[in-house]
């Protein structure tokens, strides 16, 4: 069992940046790939990006591609994922998990048993 600890949420005006964390213990994280979920109020959870468990390729949703960067530092068992020219439509909980090996990088979020607490991003207009 892995568990994530996501972590750099807040309150941002639009065009602003963040940088959120997440740091996983339990596995030997250098072996999985890695990936950022997002769910906005009333909304299904949706995917943002992804990483291969070497950095090699990455991964984004059309609605964050050339604005999000994920990224990991497998020294310190955490992904990232920076955040810039924010958006108010990218507010929502935002959460880090284990792609499952063999699942598609760009796997749905219904395909995961279980998820940390998530941290909140709030982008005003």
């Amino acid at each position: 069992q892995v568990q994530l600890v996501e972590s750099g949420g807040g309150l941002v005006q639009a065009g602003g940046s963040l940088r959120l964390s997440c740091a996983a213990s339990g596995r030997t994280f250098s072996n999985y790939a890695m990936g950022w979920f997002r769910q906005a109020p009333g909304k299904e959870r949706e995917f943002v990006a992804s990483i291969r468990r070497t950095g090699s390729s990455t991964y984004y949703a059309d609605s964050v591609k050339g604005r999000f960067t994920i990224s990991r530092d497998n020294a310190k068992n955490t992904v990232y994922l920076q955040m810039n020219n924010l958006k108010p439509e990218d507010t929502a909980v935002y959460y880090c998990n284990v792609i499952p090996p063999g699942a598609s990088m760009t796997t749905h979020p219904r395909n995961f048993d279980s998820w940390g607490q998530g941290t909140q991003v709030t982008v005003s207009s």
